[in-house]
């Protein structure tokens, strides 16, 4: 062992040696600039220079720009990692050496054994590390009108492979470069958009006619532990099941105010979950990049403090890759390419540890925003290029750690337990209160965990597995039936074990988050988080799992697919009288969505039935018999994994038909990120929608085309506010195209939200979630703000502050919008608004409320407030029903575990209003 580590010292130095001479062989310093002269320059096929002033390429040129240099150079391969939302082909540049190029299947095969721990040894490890060569990931675009980061990521790709400077040589000879497009339909809309008018000083990026991305626009950033955009999953799949790179950096816009540039290290607190490797890994390369900043005399990068980003969220492009044992950085830039001015802030010219430069405040012009990009990825690749075997073993030793801890007891020391552990010690003990408070047997992590394959909705239990694929989790299933614990699991069953690298994200996905409360000081303001502090997907998903604390094994085999499908349903029982579906299970309404299409007749029951011995609880779908029918059942149960029962006759009791639902849903010009979530699930689940914009919902009249409309957080303005949009001037409407025109405008309290409440009074649903349920104030109902204390006034964030967590409501049951569900629901609290009913109202009733603990995963400072308080509501009003969600119930197409409170308002309130049906009926 210590012979290898000599070795690996000698060679690097011998590297540095001959990469010295070379570089004064080649002119020293004067060398930088020099190019191969075959290499076609930005300004010849674009016209102008990257960075210049009032320019911006699209991404139509940068798929030609990109061939043209594959084809012109044997440093770069251009490879299509898939297909974006639009259909547009993604693009990664691998970019490396030749001689590399030419073992690249090789040192991909390295990257990959390391990164999941294959070796067994360390001195195994060595061996690989040292035949191999870093990895490093370098996106741009992912925010499309944060345009410096598609910009520069064309520069860095021209950079790399035209430079003949030693330093680019070096690069190239001990790093393997993944430049990758994170958002290809952004860039084109975001670039046509700037650049569509002829006078360049009236060229803008605000005032996107519709959101970047085609469902999630900002969120796109918010979507890499679920991956339901085709951008995330090809993304991912590159990342954590292909090519496993050491680094990935994600660049960003804007800089904080009165700096040039935020770049690791981030602020506190971490995630207990990641390796303590990653965090001073990160703390390395930050380091190295701050101090070439100053090096080269580039001033205003700032860290830590400088802004609000942590490594505690699961779910960003650099923040994924910590719980797969990988550096993630990230870096927001200012810049544009019309031209902008850095303020004079006083505070911000005072050198400290977070800013160790400061910038003079002036112009600032788009190109030198490009060269500090440049300079920022050049310091990640010299990191990887000085220590490309630390980096390789490092990523071994973490998924080693990993995996060796998974298969004994191991505990995470969480800040509610360290709390207890502080007031039962009054902060300091001995090693036994050590062993009594932080190492209880009860308290140990999971060896693994069992999601049984006879659950009610297992559909949607390989739905969420899925996401743990993409990621590249080992997953496994069982051949046959199987005993853990006492407990009996059927064959089928999915088991995902903890002694493998990447278990830091397992645990997760898995097990709640314990986020500690961070305070700017006792008694003070809370801090906010870096997006959400709790995000269990296993309790998003609403998924049933059993924790298994002891090491088990059965008859497990290791699932190869890249994702699961389903289990072909069956349709089982005998008789004519048509098919039962069980409504627990979400992708029945995928059936019933195809069959009303189809024009099949489809009925709600009302209440518990039992048939062949099958309990079927409140709510199941009757599709009655017909010529045809039961070959489309047969066909959508054998593709969708939904089982069907056939019945000798139709069911006794109470049932409702339905009819396929006009279905007008809310968007914005813009468009609203709530409302493309909202689309994809309605788009994923088979609904059939039109959308509804401020300008149609003013023209009243709505019942003659909708039946059902559904307003997501943020369509409805609280009483006496306006909600801010593009305005509708007529500046803004002439140089708006005109296929846009008519959704400008905002919802206003004078004409759109009398509207809205005469299309509920006349018969019509609203859908209400989040902010949206402000409309039962404008309606009038008996229902107002819980969060206030016995003064009427509102609490302080001292006294009662949940950011981003998932909170547990209680049921109750008896309306049909609760068919399908169970007893609780986990839901995602994100400053939701609080219900709190009149006494006696008989127009509201009450579906969801909040007991005094209701925290399951994040943080929830004063969460005893919440008791009694409502999330979820339904009410009257004329002919026609409101649904109060305080909560998202299709937050970034994630909580699955109630996508069915949607579905269930849309189908149940349309057909229960054409029914004339009444609370309490």
């Amino acid at each position: 062992m210590l012979f290898i580590q000599v070795y690996r010292m000698s060679r690097r130095a011998l590297t540095a040696l001959c990469a010295s001479l070379l570089f004064l062989a080649n002119g020293g310093a004067g060398a930088a600039q020099q190019r191969l002269g075959q290499i076609t320059t930005p300004e010849t096929e674009l016209g102008f220079e990257i960075g210049a002033d009032y320019r911006l390429a699209d991404y139509t040129q940068l798929m030609a720009y990109w061939a043209k240099l594959a084809r012109e150079s044997d440093r770069m391969v251009l490879d299509t990692i898939g297909q974006s939302e639009e259909g547009r082909p993604q693009l990664m540049a691998i970019i490396t050496a030749p001689d590399n190029h030419r073992r690249l299947a090789r040192y991909r095969e390295i990257a990959r054994r390391l990164a999941r721990a294959e070796p067994a040894t360390e001195e195994e490890a060595w061996e690989l590390a040292s035949e191999g060569k870093a990895v490093v990931w370098i996106d741009g675009g992912l925010h499309a009108d944060e345009v410096l980061g598609a910009q520069q990521l064309m520069q860095l790709v021209y950079d790399m492979v035209s430079l003949t400077d030693s330093e680019t040589l070096r690069f190239l000879s001990d790093v393997i470069l993944l430049a990758v497009h994170a958002n290809p339909d952004g860039m084109e809309l975001v670039t046509d958009w700037y650049m569509r008018e002829p006078d360049s000083l009236a060229r803008t990026t605000s005032g996107l006619p519709v959101l970047y991305q085609e469902y999630a626009g900002h969120d796109n950033n918010r979507d890499f532990f679920m991956a339901n955009l085709a951008e995330t999953e090809n993304m991912n799949r590159v990342a954590y099941t292909e090519w496993f790179p050491q680094i990935v950096y994600n660049h960003h816009q804007t800089g904080p105010e009165g700096t040039v540039m935020f770049s690791p290290p981030f602020r506190d607190p971490p995630n207990y979950n990641i390796h303590p490797l990653v965090l001073t890994s990160v703390e390395q390369v930050g380091g190295h990049m701050h101090a070439r900043f100053v090096r080269e005399g580039k001033g205003g990068v700032t860290t830590r403090s400088g802004t609000s980003y942590s490594t505690w969220w699961n779910g960003g492009l650099r923040t994924t890759p910590y719980f797969h044992n990988m550096i993630g950085l990230l870096t927001e830039t200012i810049g544009h390419p019309t031209p902008m001015e850095i303020p004079f802030l006083p505070e911000k010219q005072l050198p400290s540890h977070d800013l160790p430069m400061p910038v003079e405040p002036g112009v600032w012009r788009f190109k030198w925003s490009v060269d500090y990009s440049q300079t920022a990825n050049r310091t990640v690749l010299d990191f990887a290029s000085r220590n490309p075997e630390l980096l390789l073993l490092n990523i071994w030793r973490m998924g080693r750690d990993a995996i060796e801890r998974g298969r004994r007891d191991s505990w995470s020391n969480t800040p509610q337990r360290i709390y207890a552990a502080q007031r039962a010690t009054q902060g300091r003990g001995t090693r036994a209160d050590f062993e009594r408070l932080l190492r209880r047997p009860q308290d140990r992590l999971p060896r693994g965990f069992i999601l049984p394959s006879d659950q009610a909705d297992f559909n949607t239990a390989i739905k969420f597995v899925n996401t743990l694929l993409k990621s590249g989790i080992d997953v496994q299933r069982a051949s046959a039936a199987f005993t853990v614990n006492g407990r009996r699991y059927a064959a089928g069953s999915l088991v995902v074990k903890t002694d493998q690298a990447f278990a830091p994200h397992v645990l997760d996905m898995f097990e709640p988050q314990d986020h500690p409360n961070d305070f700017t000081h006792p008694g003070g303001p809370p801090i906010r988080p870096y997006d959400l502090t709790g995000y269990t997907l296993a309790y998003q998903m609403g998924v049933q799992f059993d924790r298994v604390l002891e090491g088990f094994d059965g008859p497990f085999k290791e699932v190869s697919a890249a994702t699961l499908a389903p289990e072909p349903g069956l349709v089982r029982g005998s008789g004519q009288g048509g098919f039962l579906l069980d409504h627990r299970v979400n992708d029945a309404f995928k059936v019933v969505n195809r069959l009303l299409a189809d024009g099949s007749e489809v009925h709600w029951v009302e209440d518990p039935i039992v048939v062949d011995g099958v309990d079927y609880p409140a709510g199941a779908f009757y599709v009655a018999a017909a010529p045809g029918v039961r070959p489309l059942v047969e066909q959508l149960a054998s593709e969708l994994g939904v089982d069907a029962h056939v019945v000798a006759r139709r069911p006794e009791g109470e049932t409702f038909r339905l009819s396929r639902p006009r279905i007008g849903l809310f968007d914005e010009y813009g468009g609203s990120i709530t409302s493309g979530w909202t689309r994809y699930v309605l788009e994923d689940f088979g609904f059939e929608f039109s959308l509804v914009f401020p300008p149609e919902l003013d023209e009243g009249n709505l019942n003659a085309k909708y039946d059902v409309l559904v307003f997501p957080d943020g369509a409805i303005p609280e009483p006496g506010s306006r909600i801010l949009s593009y305005a509708d001037t007529s500046m803004t409407r002439a140089r708006t195209p005109a296929q846009y025109r008519p959704r400008l405008g905002t919802v206003t309290a004078e004409r759109t939200i009398p509207a809205i409440l005469d299309f509920v009074r006349r018969g019509g649903v609203a859908v209400t979630v989040g902010g949206s349920t402000s409309l039962a104030a404008h309606a009038g109902l008996p229902v107002s703000n819980h969060l206030v204390g016995p003064d009427g006034r509102e609490y302080s964030e001292e006294e009662f502050y949940i950011p981003g967590s998932l909170l547990e409501l209680e049921l109750w049951h008896g309306r049909p919008t609760l068919h399908g569900m169970g007893p609780r629901a986990t839901v995602v609290y994100n400053q939701s608004p609080v219900l709190r009913i009149a006494p006696g109202a008989s127009d509201v009733v009450v579906l969801g409320s909040y007991g005094r603990s209701p925290l399951r995963s994040g943080w929830a400072w004063g969460q005893e407030r919440l008791a009694g308080g409502v999330a979820l509501a339904e009410a009257t009003l004329g002919r026609g029903r409101v649904f109060l969600f305080t909560t998202d119930v299709t937050f970034r197409g994630q909580p699955h575990g109630t996508f069915l409170l949607l579905f269930n308002a849309i189908h149940f309130g349309a057909r229960s209003v054409q029914a004339g049906d009444v609370l309490g009926g």
